[in-house]
């Protein structure tokens, strides 16, 4: 998507977008976000991962500049969100988890009206609404209204009217959750193409292969706190093996045989319906469980993703 001038950048702009140094949010005596550091870069796609309390919301609310920090330091865009909120606002853009679309307006009305919250007008607002069209794949609907409009086109909606700023920052919350697996790799391309753009990305998702996807870089965050931080592939390397065997021997029988196969891999992971095996060769690995006269029901050897460090880090413990 070409960028215009409406906010043009000097050689004067940081380089670190983002710099938080012990940041910290407390609810009278609930400490949801505790003492975390990270550094976002210029045109970097940057992952907040977590189960549901882990601190992300909490996270991106001060990072958009809409919560202030209890504690610690937070810089975005070089300027303190404490003192500088409004201006710090002017340059990011928004996409909340939940569409928040007018769904009597048209789908141009939409972005437009947006546009003069920001005080953006004319010709210029004008041509910003039929490029952003454009880029969302929306030309054909410009006129429908947006409650007649799929979930995927009121996804991509969301995006453009989140971009008509021209942020230097896009913020995205779940960006494809409820979408089709169509929708949402249209939406991946939609993002690719903005990061190539110089935008940058911060995100939080639940889906672990939209991470490794569209992440160069993210932090796991648990309990207020960060686990871990790296790029998928690091991250991987670091805290999984290159290859996973499932197994299955029936849900009455896992936990039992579980002792006979242990020292096969690095380590083993017992689950209600499976062992999981964790090794840098899965089918050598399943010669030496079916050389111990061992016949599992189902086999799968698979590489190892960002959804197994990520249960390794936090745990498998559904959290409300």
């Amino acid at each position: 998507m070409p960028k215009s001038d409406a906010h043009t950048s000097t050689d004067a702009t940081p380089e670190l977008m983002i710099v938080a140094k012990g940041l910290t949010k407390k609810y009278g005596d609930f400490v949801a976000v505790d003492g975390i550091d990270f550094e976002v870069k210029r045109g970097e796609s940057f992952g907040l991962l977590g189960p549901n309390g882990a601190g992300k919301s909490t996270t991106m609310k001060m990072i958009a500049s809409t919560s202030q920090r209890s504690g610690g330091e937070l810089r975005i865009l070089d300027k303190d969100p404490n003192q500088h909120g409004p201006e710090i606002r002017a340059h990011l853009g928004v996409v909340p988890q939940q569409d928040n679309l007018d769904r009597e307006m048209k789908v141009w009305e939409n972005l437009k009206a947006y546009g003069r919250f920001f005080g953006l007008k004319g010709a210029w607002l004008d041509n910003k609404v039929t490029e952003l069209l454009e880029f969302a794949q929306l030309e054909e609907k410009r006129n429908s209204k947006t409650d007649d409009l799929s979930g995927g086109m009121k996804r991509r909606l969301t995006i453009a009217r989140g971009l008509v700023n021209e942020p230097e920052i896009l913020m995205l919350d779940e960006p494809t959750t409820g979408l089709d697996p169509q929708a949402r790799h249209i939406l991946w391309d939609r993002l690719f193409r903005l990061k190539e753009n110089g935008v940058t990305l911060v995100i939080t998702t639940h889906y672990m292969d939209e991470a490794e996807q569209l992440c160069d870089r993210l932090v796991v965050m648990d309990k207020g706190k960060i686990m871990a931080e790296g790029s998928p592939a690091a991250l991987i390397k670091e805290y999984s093996s290159k290859e996973v065997l499932e197994v299955r021997f029936g849900s009455e029988n896992n936990k039992e045989i579980a002792k006979q196969i242990e020292g096969i891999g690095e380590r083993l992971e017992i689950l209600p319906d499976r062992i999981l095996v964790y090794t840098d060769n899965g089918e050598r690995a399943l010669e030496n469980i079916l050389a111990k006269g061992l016949h599992p029901v189902t086999t799968l050897v698979r590489r190892s993703s960002l959804e197994d460090v990520f249960l390794r880090l936090t745990g498998r413990t559904l959290v409300d």
